[in-house]
């Protein structure tokens, strides 16, 4: 039930993605507008997920998945009856604020219920293999819902998938104790701002430039909400960020790297889809068919990641994924305008995959290993955040490179290229630094 939840979160993130030309018809949303649609759910998703993570500490993790699932039902009812843009982006951005609610506490959950060993880690495997394919799966889903039923559908396929991960939850997962700490109020603020700020910035830089008002006016405001996010958590007793994650690198680089790598996943699933649709002038549904290898290539070695971390350790076997990745996008930005699927995407999507398998697993370890127990929560939340805004940072990031080299096949291969620096700096980071933990050899 907690990987399914994951499960659907993390497609919520690209499902609309296909359907965006259906939708602009539909409500008639203007060309700068209907990234909003996308952009509400992630702003909102990486703003409140601190805050959200600390809220689900206090009430109860199994309290707070409950109440962040019922609200991004609801609004994802509201979402496919949506008679205007502004209902549309209002849904989705309570969707985000139901799952900053939910997804910490499906990390929190999977380790409170689970014992150490064989059970921990085959749960963590199909958690993992459902946050690392989401976001193609979503892809997939989308084309297939957009093209069968109609735009509708892909806010719509949310209710069934959440009212039975809501009526599994209450009836198979236990409640876990509370923590007494009292909410770090300036701390949960001054992170919103900057989290919510700096998403909002960097989504600006990729439509309107980065030295455009907006985008240099909310950088400005997230650097401020850093610093008093800083002074906050040096003296708040319970804070909502350990700082102690930061101190040195050996505890702050699978933070980092966790930024770093869906930068450059992002990248590669948005040019794919650019890719495919406008040059190889693929149907939406072809489009989200082509990311299966990808797909089927990180479940399938995600089954074997546990023994390969018992037996080399997470820092290889992460290690190992992140080399994959770097090397798959080094091989797609190969692609020119006669490129086929055959030809030009398939072998570099499986290399892709088997990257992404090899990395998510092990990195999460690492990463949630970081602190203490009564920390958990916080990781967990920070792990998430660290997903959606490295997301926006590569989409960023990799657009504004597209752009520059004034798009086309061109803009691909270059944006593609640009793209290979992140998963080689999490490579970095994680190899070097990252410390080993119990199941480690």
């Amino acid at each position: 039930m907690l990987s399914l939840l994951q499960l659907v979160l993390s497609v919520d993130t690209s499902v609309v993605n296909v359907a965006l030309p259906q939708i602009q018809s539909a409500l008639g949303f203007s060309a700068a507008g209907l990234s909003w649609v996308i952009t509400a759910y992630s702003l909102v998703f990486g703003g409140l997920v601190l805050l959200s993570g600390r809220i689900g500490a206090i009430i109860g993790p199994r309290r707070a998945l409950l109440l962040g699932t019922a609200i991004f039902v609801a609004a994802s009812v509201l979402g496919g009856l949506a008679s205007s843009p502004g209902i549309l982006v209002t849904a989705r951005a309570v969707q985000g604020v139901g799952a900053a609610l939910a997804a910490p506490s499906t990390l929190v959950l999977i380790t409170g219920i689970t014992e150490p060993g064989v059970q921990r880690s085959r749960a963590m495997s199909f958690f993992v293999a459902a946050l690392g394919s989401g976001a193609a799966i979503g892809l997939v889903l989308g084309g297939a819902l957009t093209t069968t039923l109609g735009w509708r559908w892909v806010m719509f396929v949310n209710v069934p998938l959440g009212l039975f991960v809501l009526a599994g939850v209450r009836l198979t997962v236990p409640r876990l104790p509370r923590t007494s700490a009292r909410l770090d109020l300036a701390g949960a603020v001054s992170s919103t701002a900057a989290m919510a700020a700096l998403v909002y910035g960097l989504t600006s830089a990729a439509s309107d430039g980065w030295g455009s008002a907006k985008a240099l006016g909310s950088f400005a405001v997230a650097l401020l909400a850093v610093s008093i996010l800083i002074v906050a958590e040096r003296r708040h007793p319970s804070p909502v960020l350990p700082l102690g994650f930061f101190g040195r690198m050996g505890s702050a680089a699978p933070f980092l790297a966790m930024l770093l790598i869906p930068a450059g996943q992002f990248g590669f699933l948005y040019f794919a889809a650019l890719f495919t649709q406008d040059v190889l002038g693929y149907s939406p549904l072809l489009t989200g068919l082509v990311v299966l290898p990808f797909t089927a290539a990180l479940v399938l070695v995600n089954v074997v990641v546990p023994r390969l971390v018992a037996r080399w350790g997470e820092r290889v076997t992460g290690g190992a994924g992140m080399a994959a990745l770097t090397l798959g996008l080094l091989w797609m930005s190969q692609l020119h305008s006669g490129s086929t699927f055959t030809g030009g995407l398939l072998g570099p999507f499986v290399v892709l995959g088997l990257g992404a398998g090899l990395t998510v697993a092990p990195l999460t370890s690492v990463l949630l290993a970081q602190g203490p127990a009564e920390q958990l929560s916080a990781a967990s939340s920070l792990n998430q955040g660290a997903q959606q805004l490295g997301g926006a940072v590569g989409l960023a990031a990799l657009t504004t490179v597209f752009s520059a080299a004034s798009g086309g096949v061109g803009g691909i291969t270059t944006a593609l290229l640009a793209g290979t620096v992140f998963p080689a700096l999490a490579f970095i980071l994680f190899t070097i630094w990252a410390r080993r933990i119990g199941n480690s050899r």
